[in-house]
């Protein structure tokens, strides 16, 4: 069963979103994602400063089995990509809500209220309901 944090937003494409004091949103592959991939041996992440659509694909994540992208929950501009994931792609797969995290962003004005983001609960009822 996957590990699906309580304090965190989630979309049906497996991301996650963390909301930091400063209100900038941290965001990540779920544990179930990074499960599904396999050891990750690759991460591109987006530099700062890149602006991003919702649903916009953002980030690359490759396994040993298939490369897959990584779609931005929230409109917003980038302040910050993991760096350290290019080195150490393997992060992702050991602490997929911790220090794997992807980027960070600043939400755009009124984003986050659109964005289509669930709750742990509905999260988890859905992997649920995809045997996962």
């Amino acid at each position: 069963m996957s590990n699906v944090p309580a304090d965190l937003k989630y979309t049906k494409s497996h991301e996650w979103v963390r909301t930091l004091k400063d209100g900038t949103l941290e965001i990540g592959i779920t544990d179930h994602a990074q499960h599904a991939l396999g050891d990750l041996v690759f991460v591109e992440v987006p530099e700062a400063g890149r602006t991003v659509k919702s649903g916009e694909p953002c980030a690359v994540v490759e396994s040993v089995k298939a490369a897959s992208d990584v779609y931005a929950p929230v409109a917003g501009s980038v302040t910050e990509g993991n760096a350290r994931l290019a080195a150490e792609p393997e992060t992702l797969n050991s602490e997929p809500y911790g220090s794997g995290w992807l980027m960070r962003l600043k939400p755009a004005p009124g984003a986050l209220a659109k964005a289509e983001l669930m709750p742990a609960a509905d999260y988890q009822k859905m992997l649920d309901a995809e045997g996962g």
